[in-house]
């Protein structure tokens, strides 16, 4: 039915009677490791398959979000490897530039130290020593995970070839003016002193204050309202809008800036609402972007009163305050000198935080570099546009092209020491060179380096062609290059995947760095709620491999993983991810013990039963729709088919079904043996990418093979017998009518009950010994009397119910039941019968009273049909 060329020697049936996941994951990693089953061939002629991680940062360690992220590119990459593909899954890590000089300098601190008390080059090597130390924790924690990375192509963002590559692209860029250096208003963090990007900044509203402040006097007077009062100090203007009819016969004028000896203009602009506030702002041009652009339009001065660490520099009484504490100390003098207005304490707004550190952001001007993204943004948009992209889910699209059509040139110069230095040297006299990898740099008295490094997102932009050697023309770059697929989360959209689609269409000659984009959601608790350390709802999913195992903890991810819309998960969900992790072990133990077997060709349809045939058919259908779920990253569909045919229809049916011909033995017990064995075979490799470790074993030991993870993928190979599952499907309803009808009575599942079974002349004749089996119904008997009688599927079944129930008690409880359920009924069509009640009452309340009318009309029907059956006395 399915074909599997690995060599097989004669399989075992030897299994321990429990799974023990830690004993069984840590020792079969290594083996495929050494095996070498995860490298990938340059030279090979196969076709390529490539993915690259998401590279973590070398401080970070692994949480749920990787864990989640991490399975889902390992199925994708363990299923193309077993449908013959050269499959390579890049992995590497991010050297994280402030996170990590962050951590750096942390430890210096407990030293009574900081960087410059080191130097420049004696810190970059502490940091080398600490990532040599304690960097990559994250790299033992995905093999705990299973992932199945070509551990010898593991590339570091500072390592040599990616910095050779990062030196050659910005050289290129800047040679092709798309790279520039400008006074422009930056995103400043005070705490880590450097510049940082609009999408490294997290806004959140906090509670602040809104003064009002009269500037001027008189009727040459006016009104702004600011939340940074301190700014005032920089003011340089009061911008309104040019058609405002109250402000007009002051454009132009000079008022009087408060508590300074200054006077600025009042200037129009179209920028200003006049319809917010008083229509009237004041101008900060090197505080904030906005004001920055008034100002750039009327040639106003940018005066910068802060320093680096948020520190009041203008001279006067607020000199050397931090932010806040001039903030409070300006507004007291302003109501001192009667210039406050208003104010309004409580303020709640959106304010801009570090994501790293969650220092408020500080809006300053400042000589940067910057990349001109205009060309390469809208390539990015292009190819998306004309279909060399694909983005998954489709309704992403709007949220890509929303951010790439609206870009703003990118700040891409960081005050750090540890990173990708600009190769930019400055000369005695005023001169500025890029210089390339192969380039020596100017030399002599005067000539230096500039002291800023890039931007992490920068070199991880290059991540998929210079992991691949890149700007080398490698073997790897002409066989990996363009990844076959990109698998990340919608959150780094903007961060990641925009930098990597302008950088490699513009360094590989219009070439986009993949086929697609998959997106996933974010990892949330059950309850949905975003997980976080002030929330207490962190997990770490070692707690969860320890507890349950990794197989566990990857099927609870790819079971919640519908493409772009967040998971949640709990670890209930996990436990039950390991019961079904042991159900597939003693289930297929219980097999292996009752001869099911890989030996020898699958035997003819027509030797087979309708059962065998039913599970053959249902087999090839589950492998062509998990096929469809794996093309349209469908994680969760596709494990969900998986999880209910082996549990539902493998095991909880077929298995069941055929427990009467493997008692029996002779040629059905070897036909169905044969039978089972191929659908284990086919079911464990289906499952493999998913949950590696558990399927290994029982595969290995099922087959022989030399490992699943170079098994051949299962093939749909066509068979189908729709007879035979409609036949068994009449065998389910006669099996499940009968259990619902024993656990109405109270019977108890292993109690043993004598019936007649009517089905002569119908499909189910075959099956009586199966049935019996499942439903323990013993034969007829001596002095059996037929006390209740099921007519399910153009049979009946039979039952004598004496003996086994107490039937008057039972018939006293299910008339108590009747009663309630007709009191129920009364009450719900009193109500619905009530015109004055149905005039007032709100449609949901009409809605759930209907609701109740119908439960307690089925609650009728089925007391009532439970009565019947009862034993006469």
């Amino acid at each position: 039915m399915t074909e599997n060329t690995q060599q097989q020697t004669a399989p075992t049936t030897e299994l321990p009677t429990q799974y023990a996941p830690a004993e069984v994951e840590g020792p079969l990693y290594e083996r495929w490791v050494e095996r070498g089953y995860f490298e990938a061939d340059a030279k090979s002629e196969k076709p390529p398959y490539t993915i690259v991680i998401p590279p973590p940062n070398v401080t970070g360690s692994l949480h749920l979000g990787h864990a989640f992220e991490h399975t889902l590119i390992d199925a994708l990459t363990r299923r193309k490897r077993m449908q013959g593909y050269e499959t390579l899954w890049q992995p590497g890590m991010d050297h994280a530039g402030i996170a990590t000089q962050n951590v750096v300098e942390r430890e210096l601190a407990k030293e009574g130290k900081s960087r410059h008390d080191l130097g420049r080059e004696a810190f970059v090597e502490r940091v080398w020593q600490w990532k040599a130390e304690s960097g990559g924790q994250i790299s033992g924690q995905m093999k705990r995970l299973g992932d199945g990375v070509a551990w010898s192509r593991e590339r570091f963002t500072m390592d040599e070839g990616l910095s050779q590559a990062v030196q050659t692209i910005f050289k290129k860029l800047y040679d092709d003016e798309l790279i520039y250096r400008a006074e422009r208003i930056i995103n400043w963090c005070p705490r880590c002193l450097t510049a940082i990007s609009d999408i490294e900044v997290e806004y959140q509203d906090d509670d602040g204050e809104l003064v009002s402040i009269r500037y001027g006097e008189g009727e040459d007077s006016l009104v702004v309202a600011t939340t940074r009062a301190e700014t005032m100090l920089g003011d340089t203007a009061v911008a309104v809008h040019p058609d405002d009819e109250r402000y007009k016969h002051l454009v132009g004028k000079q008022i009087k800036l408060p508590l300074t000896d200054r006077t600025i203009p009042v200037v129009a602009d179209t920028h200003v609402d006049p319809e917010f506030g008083t229509g009237a702002v004041k101008v900060t041009p090197a505080h904030d972007p906005n004001d920055f652009e008034i100002g750039r339009r009327h040639d106003l001065p940018n005066l910068a009163v802060m320093d680096e660490r948020a520190v009041i520099t203008a001279h006067g009484p607020f000199q050397g305050l931090d932010r806040l504490e001039a903030r409070s100390a300006i507004v007291a003098a302003l109501r001192a000198e009667g210039r406050i207005v208003a104010e309004k304490r409580p303020y709640t707004h959106s304010v801009g935080h570090c994501s790293r550190c969650k220092t408020t952001i500080e809006p300053r001007l400042s000589m940067q570099w910057w990349v001109k993204v205009g060309p390469l943004a809208k390539a990015a948009g292009d190819a998306v546009r004309d279909g060399k992209v694909t983005i998954h889910p489709q309704e992403m699209e709007k949220r890509y092209f929303d951010w790439v059509d609206n870009l703003h040139d990118w700040c891409i110069s960081r005050q750090l020491w540890w990173g990708h230095r600009i190769p930019v040297w400055y000369g005695p006299n005023g001169e500025v060179v890029c210089v390339g990898p192969d380039e020596q740099p100017p030399a002599g008295e005067g000539w230096h380096q500039d002291t800023d490094v890039l931007d992490t997102w920068f070199s991880s932009g290059l991540w998929p062609f210079s992991t691949l050697g890149w700007p080398e023309r490698t073997e790897s770059l002409e066989k990996f290059y363009p990844n076959s697929v990109l698998l990340t989360g919608y959150d780094i959209l903007f961060f990641w995947v925009a930098r990597m689609m302008m950088f490699g269409l513009y360094a590989m000659d219009g070439t986009p760095p993949f086929h697609t984009i998959a997106l996933h959601g974010m990892v949330r608790d059950q309850n949905g709620k975003k997980m976080s350390k002030s929330f207490g709802n962190v997990v770490n999913p070692l707690d969860w491999m320890d507890a349950y195992g990794s197989d566990a903890v990857r099927f609870t991810l790819a079971r919640g993983a519908n493409p772009g819309v967040d998971v949640p998960i709990g670890e209930e969900w996990v436990q039950a991810s390991s019961k079904f992790a042991n159900k597939i072990w003693n289930a297929t133990r219980f097999a292996l013990m009752n001869g099911a077997t890989v030996q020898g060709e699958l035997p003819d349809p027509s030797e087979m039963s309708a059962t065998d045939r039913w599970i053959l058919s249902r087999l090839n259908k589950t492998v062509a729709e998990v096929d469809a779920f794996y093309d349209d990253y469908q994680f969760s569909k596709l494990s969900d088919a998986l999880y209910h045919f082996a549990w539902d229809e493998v095991f909880d049916w077929y298995v069941e079904l055929s427990k009467t011909t493997f008692f029996a033995g002779g040629d059905g017990a070897r036909v169905s043996g044969r039978v089972l064995g191929e659908v284990l075979d086919v079911m464990l490799r289906l499952l493999h990418p998913v949950v590696p470790f558990v399927t290994e074993t029982l595969w290995t030991t099922l087959t022989g093979g030399e490992s699943v993870v170079i098994a051949d993928w299962p093939k749909d190979s066509g068979f189908r017998d729709a007879a035979a599952e409609q036949e068994i499907a009449l065998v389910q309803r006669v099996v499940t009518e009968v259990r619902r009808f024993r656990k109405e009575q109270g019977l108890q599942d292993a109690q043993k009950v004598p019936a007649r079974l009517e089905l002569a002349g119908t499909a189910l004749a075959p099956h009586e010994p199966a049935i019996r089996q499942i439903l323990r119904l013993q034969p007829e008997g001596e002095g059996f009397s037929a006390t209740a009688s099921l007519p399910v599927a153009g049979a009946t079944v039979a039952l004598d119910l004496s003996g086994t129930i107490d039937v008057e008690a039972e018939r006293k409880r299910l008339t108590k039941d009747l009663a309630a359920a007709e009191k129920e009924k009364a009450q719900a069509n009193g109500k619905l019968g009530n015109e004055a009640f149905l005039a007032k009452a709100p449609d949901n309340v009409v809605e759930k009273i209907r609701t109740r009318l119908a439960k307690a009309d089925e609650d009728i029907a089925r007391i009532q049909a439970q009565l019947a059956n009862l034993p006469q006395a």
